[in-house]
């Protein structure tokens, strides 16, 4: 199970009754942050996820809104005790963006390791985590990421005893360990059938569409996406800030084929976006307004 939530869902700045966006996720004790806005801490608080199980933080981008809340994030994991090292993803840059705000967070418990994103697609594996960091189309150097949870597939009693396996390795072959017996080396996949469905959510705000965003966020269980601007007078703007908007987006979710579409990152200037959604749901009836806070538990599905 891979529990998912969407902290804030302003952008630029945040507002008295809208968070700045960031997304947080658990999964197996392991949580993952993806952007530190201003005030990010506090809706970790307010939601009550801990500070000391985050192990992963990745930055789509270094605008303020995505990274000014970092300093005292990390000056609250220290408080919590937190020793084992912490890993950031983002951009090239980021040890530099990261050391210069930490000139007041200087001292704290436990190692930063950092992972600067060079190619326009990478993938890192941590404590669970497929972590799928793609390019995208902003005026700075910007990434989405696609979050999975891959499933081994079912443990299959007939081709352990096909190939003479003796029982007592199953349940250590069935946890992926490597097992040397006599002139034998016993591998998991010699027991196990082709892999299952696993969960995916991908995030991707300060962008324009594009079709590595398609591609990438293809068959998503959850898909979250900006939408900054609302209205259709807007179209000119998005296009020359490089944002989206709601009803890009949602083209975006149908030719994806996610399974569901949560907006968010919406502009200081737009209220009211349940007004706008009727539209959005014709392009794609499973679309609907992120809110600061709100959370999902995805599990994984027998096919």
């Amino acid at each position: 199970m891979l529990d998912v939530c969407l902290l804030g869902t302003g952008g630029m700045m945040p507002l008295p009754y809208r968070k700045l966006t960031a997304l947080m996720t658990r999964f197996n004790g392991s949580n993952l942050l993806i952007d530190c806005g201003e005030g990010t801490q506090v809706a970790i608080r307010e939601k009550g996820w801990s500070f000391h199980d985050i192990d992963v933080i990745c930055f789509t981008h270094f605008h303020a809104d995505h990274i000014s809340g970092l300093p005292g994030t990390l000056l609250t994991m220290g408080n919590a005790e937190r020793t084992r090292p912490l890993l950031m993803i983002g951009p090239k840059g980021l040890e530099r963006v990261v050391n210069a705000l930490r000139v007041i967070a200087p001292e704290l418990p436990f190692p930063i390791e950092f992972h600067e994103l060079s190619h326009r697609e990478e993938t890192i594996r941590v404590n669970g985590y497929r972590i799928h960091a793609f390019r995208v189309q902003h005026n700075v150097t910007c990434y989405g990421y696609s979050l999975e949870i891959e499933r081994q597939g079912r443990f299959d009693v007939d081709r352990a005893r096909e190939a003479e396996i003796p029982q007592k390795y199953w349940s250590r072959l069935q946890k992926g360990e490597v097992i040397e017996d006599g002139d034998r080396t016993l591998t998991a996949d010699m027991v196990l059938g082709p892999p299952r469905r696993g969960i995916k959510v991908t995030y991707c705000t300060d962008t324009r569409p594009t079709q590595r965003i398609e591609d990438c966020a293809r068959g998503s269980d959850l898909f979250v996406c900006e939408g900054m601007y609302a209205e259709k007078d807007k179209e000119a703007k998005a296009r020359q800030y490089k944002h989206m908007t709601f009803a890009e987006a949602a083209r975006l979710a149908a030719a994806a084929g996610v399974s569901e579409l949560w907006l968010t990152h919406f502009s200081p200037s737009l209220s009211h976006g349940e007004n706008y959604m009727r539209d959005v749901k014709k392009i794609f009836p499973r679309a609907s307004l992120g809110t600061d806070g709100r959370s999902v538990e995805l599990d994984f599905i027998d096919e």
